[in-house]
């Protein structure tokens, strides 16, 4: 199956309060893979993530980290609603080979009315013709690509998630986090950029496929139903905790708690787009990441637009000498797209 993604990046002006990011330094049915985008909701739906060939990629890569300040979104705990009812209000629930997702059409429709969370992120990327704006949005209301790659390597492959710790990080609509959460994983925490994904993607997301024994006699038609407040059940939620922010201030947030929160596995899907991130992304796998822990990530071999990617990241994990990084699968149907595990040196 190929998929096409066009976009631009929009590049956020620096301000007050702004942090320079340095480069130098469920077990659902997994999708076959003849499905269209269609199938999940419009996945990849102007999809800004697009290959080009390395010599380019590292060009747009040097002119992105030369000039590039990230804003220092704070961190916040996101509490899941004592009524979980609350939490599928307004919610129209899809489902897909064995996927179950809030219809984020519906959802861009409902912000777009209203800006609850004062980040007014969907009238932006409406406004700007871009799934990505840096330091505003960075895509979480989209399910992409290679998502989708890794939970099937993860359900291939029978990874042991039992009384793990795991982080779904940049978690978007959260499935990777949901996939380990019903393989028996002890605690599973979920992080993204932006406080209205978490509350309107990613929560409601946990709770339909994980939460609600009775929603599947509910969504037997394509276009969806609404849930009655009467089947949501709080259930596998309770192991799960949600945050928002930037990831240099997630991982201070929870390198406070007591003890210090550390990750047997950590999962990222399609976060290495951007180089200027690689810094921000390297600190937390270093000080989230338990000793003997390791990290599943999935991605495009390159990215049109950002100048990042598998090669760049590869070089850059190699010079900090801090992760051992191997290539678990390479899909070459469509855009490359490949499957890495990072390990610390030690292990």
């Amino acid at each position: 199956m190929s998929f096409q993604f066009n976009f631009n990046i929009e590049e956020r002006e620096s301000s007050p309060g702004e942090c320079e990011i340095s480069l130098s330094k469920h077990t659902p049915t997994i999708p076959d893979k003849d499905v269209q985008p269609e199938d999940f909701n419009d996945l990849n739906r102007s999809s800004q993530k697009e290959c080009v060939d390395n010599n380019e990629c590292e060009s747009n890569a040097n002119s992105i980290a030369s000039n590039k300040t990230l804003f220092c979104k704070p961190a916040a705990e996101h509490q899941i609603p004592e009524d979980v009812c609350s939490v599928l209000e307004n919610k129209i629930v899809e489902s897909s080979l064995g996927l179950q997702f809030v219809n984020v059409s519906v959802v861009e429709k409902t912000l777009s009315d209203s800006d609850v969370y004062g980040e007014d992120i969907v009238n932006k990327s409406i406004t700007s013709n871009s799934d990505l704006i840096s330091g505003v949005y960075e895509g979480g209301m989209k399910i992409w690509e290679c998502t989708f790659d890794l939970i099937r390597y993860l359900e291939d492959k029978a990874v042991n998630f039992e009384d793990k710790a795991v982080l779904d990080l940049g978690c978007g609509a959260g499935l990777l986090g949901i996939f380990s959460l019903k393989q028996n994983s002890k605690v599973v925490h979920f992080q993204d950029y932006n406080s209205t994904v978490v509350e309107e993607i990613t929560i409601p997301n946990a709770l339909v496929n994980c939460d609600s024994n009775d929603l599947t006699n509910n969504i037997n038609e394509p276009s969806g139903k609404r849930i009655k407040k009467s089947d949501a059940k709080p259930g596998l939620l309770t192991k799960c905790r949600f945050f928002s922010g930037e990831w240099s201030q997630f991982t201070q947030l929870m390198k406070n708690q007591e003890p210090p929160m550390k990750y047997n596995v950590i999962l990222t899907s399609e976060t290495i787009y951007n180089p200027t991130y690689y810094n921000a992304l390297h600190e937390v796998f270093r000080n989230l990441l338990a000793d003997d822990g390791i990290v599943y990530l999935a991605s495009k071999s390159h990215y049109f637009g950002v100048g990042g990617g598998v090669h760049l990241f590869e070089t850059f994990i190699k010079e900090n000498k801090v992760f051992d990084i191997h290539t678990l699968k390479v899909h070459n149907d469509g855009l490359q797209r490949m499957l890495l595990s990072l390990v610390f040196t030690h292990s």
